[in-house]
């Protein structure tokens, strides 16, 4: 009898650890997706090129021996003019392999007018992967803790 109450009590914090762990993954992709809604609504809009790819291996921490795939990463560097008529450039912060865009190729960029250093190229990848992965893995996770916890409501 005492070990099905400490099996059950256990049973009960894995599901709430797991609604409340996805609860958490869900709050971050839902303010990561707010941030690019509010970007987009401020952002200005200019035609950039694509003048390079930077291609990196990034291995964030991870060792060479546990990485599946340890080819390097292509971002683009996109050259464009702000609306007061100052060239710039930037990295974009998403990259790829392989490479989602040519040297070359033009795209749409945004940027903050008070501060054209923080652009974006305009795709999906750059405005809503994050958001999107966040929250999935979110909705996931805590979808599974509530509909075991409701599943097991019943039963006991």
């Amino acid at each position: 009898m005492q070990t099905q109450v400490r099996v059950r009590g256990a049973r009960r914090w894995i599901m709430f650890g797991a609604i409340g762990f996805g609860a958490l993954f869900l709050v971050v992709g839902l303010i990561l997706a707010g941030v690019s809604v509010s970007f987009l609504a401020n952002a200005e809009r200019a035609r950039g090129t694509v003048v390079a790819l930077e291609w990196r291996n990034d291995h964030n921490g991870v060792s060479r021996k546990n990485r599946e795939n340890d080819e390097p990463v292509a971002y683009p560097v996109v050259e464009f003019t702000s609306a007061d008529g100052t060239q710039r450039s930037f990295r974009s912060s998403t990259g790829s392999n392989p490479p989602s865009y040519e040297e070359g190729e033009r795209v749409e960029v945004l940027y903050r007018a008070d501060s054209p250093e923080d652009a974006r190229i305009k795709g999906f990848a750059s405005l809503w992967l994050l958001p999107l992965i966040f929250g999935g893995i979110g909705l996931g996770i805590a979808g599974v803790g509530t509909v075991v916890a409701l599943a097991t409501r019943g039963r006991s």
